[in-house]
């Protein structure tokens, strides 16, 4: 094993410090994808799995709005709110 694949890499832990929380961008997404026909859900992991903007709509300024925000960045959020309830 090389010294490269030894240690963990860790994600900073940084707070999202715009005028919308994470929660807030995503179910403005999620109400774009809905009204636009999409599989909200879909879309969005799509994109999150991806990086493809082009899974999210630019209905309601929704692809603007959600790659403002690093994806690991959501992920973080979506995994503690998730662990959480």
């Amino acid at each position: 094993m090389t010294e490269s694949h030894e240690k963990t890499a860790m994600f900073r832990s940084a707070q999202f410090e715009e005028d919308r929380s994470v929660h807030e961008v995503l179910r403005h997404v999620y109400d774009a994808l809905h009204e636009k026909g999409y599989n909200p859900v879909g879309q969005i992991v799509g994109y999150l799995m991806s990086g493809d903007p082009t899974f999210i709509t630019s209905h309601k300024n929704a692809r603007t709005l959600i790659t403002a925000i690093e994806r690991d960045i959501i992920l973080e959020e979506l995994i503690t709110v998730y662990l959480q309830s």
